[in-house]
């Protein structure tokens, strides 16, 4: 957090291991939190207007779920909260730095650094190693391969995967790909995990599991989730949930969820 961000003829490889230079100086108190943020697509005639001028606080540490029907604007927002994408109007702040300030490589450093990202496809390389698909992040951050390959063991130990290390996806069962991707998501320590219908792909069992899952990080390692999900079942796990309707903010309440 206190490292510069450098300029001019600095390499790829040099800038992978340096945050934004932004994220070290602002107190927030909130993680992320948006101010009047609206995202318009298209131009004209043919422009929808998917956000409609959202304000929303979410406080480093919470486990929130965010619901919505189809068109409601939840993906729209977990987009722009994961930096794949921009408001058309008002601000975005995280940890209290304007985001729409950022160049798109320091965006890119902000997701690498501070952000880890689980997808209802799981999104792992077919052709390689659990072991190798949660090494891949910190390859891209210049770690050695010798801390690379300690600090995947231990996230893959966290999510339960222990001994299947050299199995591939194609020898995985669903949940444990989930899992595989999870760990791939906290391997670089990030301060929070953004979920996209992590158990859509999954049957009940399994999504109770990796619900669990994201309940324990939340809980114990203090990982702040904001999760996209369309399940009652899974949304209940959270400590709040917000529903969108119509690029709204039409419900945001506190959920309180039973001690397991």
């Amino acid at each position: 957090m206190n490292a510069e961000l450098k300029t001019g003829a600095q390499t790829q490889e040099e800038s992978a291991n340096v945050p934004p230079t932004a994220l070290a100086t602002p107190q927030p108190e909130n993680l992320v939190a948006f101010r009047g943020v609206t995202k318009v697509y298209g131009r004209g005639d043919a422009s929808m207007q998917a956000l409609r001028g959202i304000d929303l606080d979410i406080a480093a540490g919470e486990f929130v779920a965010i619901m919505g029907p189809s068109g409601s604007g939840k993906s729209t927002a977990m987009n722009i909260l994961g930096c794949l994408d921009t408001p058309t109007s008002g601000s975005y702040l995280f940890k209290g730095v304007e985001v729409g300030v950022l160049s798109r490589n320091q965006r890119a450093l902000l997701r690498r650094h501070y952000q880890g990202f689980v997808f209802q496809g799981y999104n792992l390389l077919n052709r390689t190693s659990a072991l190798e698909n949660v090494e891949l992040p910190l390859l891209y951050r210049g770690a050695s391969s010798s801390d690379r390959r300690a600090r995947a063991r231990e996230a893959l130990e966290t999510v339960g995967l222990t001994g299947w290390e050299t199995h591939s996806p194609g020898e995985l069962s669903g949940g444990q790909q989930q899992r595989v991707a999870i760990a791939r998501a906290i391997v670089t320590s990030p301060e929070v995990l953004l979920a996209d219908e992590p158990t859509g792909n999954l049957d009940t069992a399994r999504s109770r599991e990796i619900m669990d899952l994201l309940t324990k990080l939340n809980r114990e390692r203090g990982i702040t989730v904001i999760m996209v999900t369309h399940e009652p079942d899974m949304a209940a796990f959270a400590t709040r949930i917000i529903r969108f309707m119509d690029g709204l903010v039409a419900s945001d309440q506190p959920n309180r969820r039973e001690s397991s």
